[in-house]
């Protein structure tokens, strides 16, 4: 459950910070009119990324189970994927994303309302549909218990939208360079457990070689059924019987991405232009 808060919360919070941007821009300008074209486009990405996650958690299950082991195994490598790409674009492109979307919407502006819709739609969509990916993943390594990765996800998108409103009504401030440099953080972490657990879903697929060949069997000290391996699976995705092929690529994961995303930036206010783009514009 608490990787899938985590992604929720970030993702989330990724999300209606462009919203955030969008609408303070918007109000700003004097163009509220043209808010009423925002939220179709809000909504419709929503809807769209909460499609994708019942269809890809769903469908599956009518599948041979060689066939939902490979889907799974690719689908949380793509998982993966997105979440590495996400922290660090986060990282590299905090300084622009405001400036960057205000020059979207100005130039929507000059076509019409669905111009609008639409970049209110892409803008919050690429979100939603990394989300939706992760999800999936997350119902997976669960193994078909669904209703905690779910909770985590819906409480995570709850706090990150609470957190966007009081941030745009300037009622709260906090740094949010750091809040996504700890996240991030965490995430790397998180992610390597679900390249691990995609890795062993081709492995029970007979798509990768090595099932058989453990890199450690803790079953006996460490068992997943016990809380603490309980909180173990819930944050790291921990397996009590692991391969060699996990434990590779979960270090060989870690080793790379860790330092690389902790590596020093150009610009260390970086930070100052992610915290709270659209308060600063409200209160202006």
């Amino acid at each position: 459950m608490f990787s899938s808060l985590l992604i929720g919360l970030r993702e989330g919070l990724e999300a209606a910070l462009v919203v955030s941007i969008l609408v303070a821009f918007l109000v700003k300008t004097g163009r509220r009119a043209a808010l009423r074209w925002v939220w179709p486009g809000v909504a419709s990405a929503v809807l769209l990324s909460v499609a994708v996650g019942a269809i890809l958690t769903y469908t599956t299950a009518h599948l041979t189970f060689e066939h939902q082991e490979l889907v799974g195994g690719v689908l949380s490598i793509v998982a993966v994927a997105f979440v590495t790409a996400m922290i660090f674009w986060m990282r590299t492109a905090a300084r622009h994303i405001s400036a960057e979307l205000k020059g979207k919407m100005e130039n929507a502006l000059q076509l019409g309302p669905l111009a609008i819709a639409l970049v209110s739609f892409l803008s919050v969509g690429r979100e939603g549909l990394e989300t939706s990916v992760f999800f999936y993943a997350s119902v997976q390594t669960a193994q078909g218990k669904t209703a905690l990765p779910l909770l985590g996800f819906t409480a995570g998108i709850l706090i990150a939208v609470a957190l966007a409103w009081l941030l745009y009504r300037g009622a709260l401030r906090f740094d949010l360079g750091k809040f996504f440099k700890i996240t991030g953080m965490l995430l790397v972490f998180v992610a390597a457990g679900v390249l691990g657990y995609g890795l062993h879903d081709l492995q029970e697929g007979a798509f990768l070689p090595g099932l058989s060949t453990l890199a450690f069997d803790a079953s006996g000290v460490l068992p997943e059924t016990s809380w603490y391996g309980t909180l173990l699976k819930g944050i790291f995705n921990y397996s009590q019987q692991t391969t060699a092929l996990q434990a590779i690529a979960w270090v060989a994961y870690v080793a790379v991405v860790l330092p690389l995303f902790l590596r020093p930036t150009r610009s260390r206010d970086h930070a100052a232009a992610a915290a709270s783009p659209a308060a600063a514009d409200s209160k202006e």
